[in-house]
């Protein structure tokens, strides 16, 4: 769950908040990983007291245009997410093999290696779970470096924080923060993933206690997610903000601009970057083939094998995600463009998958005892 508070998507946004904005935007991001762990924790709620999730409760209690409608929407909030996390991989990739590898064939690695790490799952989640930890530490051990070469200025990070400031200029900026922090496809997620342990929705003293250890876990992981996320925005706030290039700045170029002002050292700078973004990439595509197969099989009843509802919500990712990197390609600045508006498509989106749990979630009927208050 944490992973989706740590795509490229999220990376592109940081970096970008911080060449642009400075340190100026690091009270949004803090306020919406607050929000978002609300939003989480709510998800958690409705998948361990009702032993349902999210789609399928929509299916269940929704008229049917309206719950077309919810469907719809989730999958275009997916594939935008696949796009951006794909396309991150791809070029992670391709800077590591020193751009002998193209964008377009980045997309096929990225897109067959996912269904290794769903393979894994059949060994048990707890696996799988071990797999994501590695890769999140693998993300903070890179971001902690480059944040310790870069040293960004601490006071100025506080203010950031603390005070809330907002400028024309940085309005887009701003939405992709929101955006792609709390992910749609996400809060469907986390009611799904909830049921991997056994809990039995009738003894109220064992939901309870679940529900405890949830919000425990998922504060521990949106604290790790959200200092790795400051780490990004300050080392391109220090590095970038008011220079000429600030606005060209994006997931593609980034590493090599990070090289080029901080110089190779003993491990270049741009190898840590590209590290940092293939973990962020590959673990945020797991999760979004997972999204996608609880999506689809809540909203349409669908009774198939795991690996074949993967492949279907593979597909319909990797192909608009193929026909990006053929276009792209030669264009660094296009496809920073493109991975913003992303953003802000996320943000669109968040009410189709708030609104619908926040009706459930606050539903006597569905949730008996353990419906919130006002």
């Amino acid at each position: 769950m944490s992973i989706a508070f740590l795509d490229p998507g999220n990376l592109e946004s940081d970096l970008q908040a911080g060449a642009i904005a400075g340190y100026s935007l690091i009270w949004l991001l803090m306020w919406a990983t607050a929000i978002g762990l609300l939003i989480q924790l709510l998800s958690a709620r409705l998948g361990v007291a009702t032993g349902r999730h999210l789609a399928e409760l929509c299916r269940e209690e929704y008229p049917t245009w309206a719950r077309m409608v919810l469907w719809i929407m989730a999958e275009i909030a997916l594939i935008g997410a696949d796009i951006q996390e794909v396309i991150g991989s791809a070029i992670a990739i391709k800077i590591l093999s020193n751009g002998l590898i193209p964008l377009w064939a980045g997309v096929v690695i990225t897109a067959l290696d996912c269904f290794i790490f769903l393979f894994l799952e059949n060994y048990g989640i707890r696996k799988l779970e071990a797999v994501f930890a590695v890769l999140i530490a693998t993300m903070a051990l890179a971001f902690a470096w480059m944040f310790g070469q870069t040293k960004p200025s601490g006071t100025e990070l506080l203010v950031g924080a603390l005070v809330p400031k907002l400028s024309s200029r940085t309005i887009k900026q701003a939405v992709g923060i929101v955006g792609c922090i709390i992910m749609p496809h996400n809060v469907f997620l986390h009611s799904a993933l909830v049921q991997s342990r056994k809990v039995d929705p009738k003894k109220r003293v064992r939901v309870k206690e679940a529900l405890k250890y949830y919000s425990i876990e998922s504060t521990g992981a949106l604290a790790v997610s959200f200092i790795i996320n400051v780490f990004v925005t300050t080392v391109f706030a220090k590095a970038f903000y008011g220079t000429d290039i600030a606005d060209t700045i994006g997931l593609a170029n980034a590493g090599q601009y990070l090289q080029d002002k901080y110089g190779g050292g003993f491990f270049p700078i741009l190898y840590i970057w590209a590290i940092g973004v293939l973990a962020a990439g590959q673990s945020s595509t797991i999760t979004g083939t997972y999204a996608g197969q609880f999506i689809m099989g809540g909203f349409l009843n669908l009774k198939m094998k795991k690996w074949v509802r993967a492949l279907i919500t593979r597909s319909c990712a990797i192909v608009p995600t193929m026909i990006v990197a053929l276009v792209f390609d030669s264009s660094d600045s296009m496809l920073d463009e493109l991975n913003e508006w992303l953003n802000v498509l996320q943000s669109v989106q968040i009410p189709f998958a708030v609104i619908p749990l926040l009706c459930l979630v606050s539903n006597e009927h569905i949730m008996g005892t353990f419906k919130i208050g006002p």
